[in-house]
C-alpha cells in the first residue's frame, strides 16, 4: 500500500483513515461482533498500515472502548497501529432516558457525555479517553469540533471566552508533544474557515476537514487555503466525503435529514441525480468517484471514512487505488457539477 506523509508529524499514512462512529453506534446500534468484524477485516486489508481515527464523542466513549477492546484482545503491536484522537468530549454517567449531548444521533448507549475544551479538560480528555484504549494511546490528538463549541455560544462575550478556552486547549495539546505522549497535534472540524482561524495562531501539525472539501463542495476559497497549508507542510486529512452518506444515496446530509420539498434540498437533489446520471454513463460507482476526487486534492494525505460493513472495507481501499478517466471528471466539468481543476487529470 502506498503511503503518504503526514505533514510534519513525521507519520507515514495510507490513503485511507478508518473512522469509527459506527464503533460508537452512530444512528443505529451494531452488535459488538459485527464492530470486530469491520476492524478484524480493516487490520487485515491495511497491515502494516493501519490508521484509525476516534473520538471521546463517538457513543460516548464508546467507540474509544470498542477499539481499545478489540486491539488489546488481538495482541496488536502498538507500533503497528496509528490512532488519531480528537479531544473535547469526557465520558460521564447516563442520568436521562438517553443521552443529552446528541439525542437521536447515538443509539443503545449506556453513557452521557460532556464537553470540556480548555487547558484541563483536554488533559482529562487525553487520561480518560487513553484508558478506555487500554493503553494504546494516541500519536495525533486534535481539538473536536471547535466551531460547534463557538457557534453555540449564547453571545459575542460568551464567544470571545470559549476562543480563550480553546487557544488553551492548544496550550495542553503543545505540551503532551512537547512531553514526547504524542507525534502531532491537530484540529478536527466542520467549518474549515475556524480551522484556518485556529491555524493563524496556533503551529498545526495537521488538519482534519469534515463537510468541507468534496466532489460537491469545493470552494475557491477553501482550495487556497488547502494550497497554503500544503506549502507549509501541514498534513491534511479530508473527513466526511458523502456529507453523512448523501452523495451515495443516503437521506442526510452533513448529519440532518434533509427536505426535498424545501429549496436546499431541490438543489441538492438535483446535483446528485445528474452526479448519478453521469456514474451510471461511465460505469462508475458514486463512492469510487468521491474517494478519488477527495484523495487527489494536492496536500491531502489521506481520506477518512467511516465504515459499517466488513465487505466494505477493500473495495474503498480499491477506490483509493484506482483512478478514473479523464472523461468522466471532463463531463463532471461539462455539466458544471464540479471545477475544472487540471490535478484531476495528472498522473
Amino acid at each position: 500500500m502506498i503511503v503518504r506523509p503526514l505533514g510534519k508529524t513525521g507519520l507515514q499514512v495510507p490513503p485511507l483513515v478508518f473512522g469509527s462512529s459506527s464503533l460508537g453506534n452512530l444512528f443505529q446500534e451494531y452488535p459488538k461482533e459485527d464492530k470486530f468484524a469491520i476492524l478484524r477485516e480493516i487490520m487485515d486489508a491495511t497491515a502494516p498500515h493501519t490508521v484509525f481515527d476516534t473520538a471521546g464523542k463517538y457513543g460516548a466513549g464508546l467507540a474509544l472502548e470498542v477499539l481499545g477492546e478489540f486491539l488489546s484482545n488481538s495482541g496488536a503491536p502498538e507500533n503497528k497501529v496509528i490512532i488519531s484522537n480528537k479531544l473535547g468530549w469526557v465520558r460521564v454517567p447516563l442520568e436521562a432516558a438517553e443521552p443529552t449531548f446528541e439525542p437521536g444521533i447515538w443509539k443503545g448507549i449506556t453513557h452521557d457525555a460532556v464537553q470540556k475544551i480548555g487547558y484541563a479538560g483536554i488533559l482529562e480528555c487525553f487520561e480518560k479517553d487513553t484508558a478506555l484504549l487500554k493503553g494504546y494511546a494516541p500519536q495525533l490528538i486534535s481539538v473536536h469540533d471547535p466551531d460547534e463549541y463557538l457557534m453555540t455560544a449564547a453571545d459575542e462575550r460568551e464567544k470571545s471566552q470559549r476562543w480563550k478556552q480553546i487557544l488553551e486547549a492548544y496550550r495542553a495539546l503543545a505540551e503532551l508533544k512537547q512531553a514526547g505522549k504524542v507525534q502531532g497535534i491537530g484540529v478536527g472540524a466542520k467549518d474549515w474557515k475556524v480551522i484556518r482561524r485556529i491555524y493563524q495562531e496556533v503551529p498545526l501539525d495537521y488538519v482534519m476537514l469534515a463537510n468541507s472539501l468534496s466532489i460537491f463542495s469545493h470552494p475557491e476559497d477553501l482550495m487556497e487555503f488547502v494550497a497554503r497549508l500544503k506549502k507549509a507542510d501541514v498534513g491534511i486529512i479530508n473527513a466526511a466525503i458523502f456529507h453523512s452518506g448523501f452523495l451515495v444515496g443516503e437521506d442526510y446530509f452533513d448529519y440532518r435529514r434533509l427536505d426535498p420539498q424545501s429549496e436546499e434540498g431541490k438543489e441538492k437533489l438535483a446535483w446528485r441525480q445528474a452526479f448519478f446520471e453521469i456514474c451510471r454513463q461511465h460505469r462508475i460507482a458514486p463512492f469510487h468517484a468521491c474517494i478519488q476526487f477527495a484523495l487527489s486534492v494536492p496536500g491531502i494525505s489521506s481520506v477518512a471514512l467511516s465504515i459499517n460493513r466488513p465487505e466494505l472495507v477493500r473495495k474503498n481501499i480499491q477506490a483509493a487505488e484506482d483512478r478514473l478517466p479523464a472523461a468522466f471528471w471532463q463531463e463532471l466539468i461539462d455539466r458544471s457539477l464540479i471545477s475544472d481543476f487540471s490535478f484531476l487529470f495528472s498522473d
